[in-house]
């Protein structure tokens, strides 16, 4: 959990940097790295989602067919 948490906050300082580099402006920057992780969560929850339909799909097709 700690990697995860220093990671987050990698992130959050990178995202600041670059678009306070880019505009100047300290608020830019600061909404940036809050708003993008939140919105990358969010993609990432939907990114696993289609990743599991795929597994199951995969998998349901790859099993053999099973006669009685």
């Amino acid at each position: 959990m700690i990697k995860t948490l220093t990671f987050a906050l990698v992130h959050i300082m990178v995202a600041f940097t670059v678009v306070y580099l880019m505009t100047g402006n300290v608020i830019a920057g600061g909404l940036v790295a809050l708003i993008e992780p939140v919105c990358n969560t969010v993609a990432y929850h939907f990114h696993e989602k289609l990743w599991d339909f795929i597994r199951q799909r995969r998998q349901t097709v790859s099993e053999p067919a099973v006669y009685a």
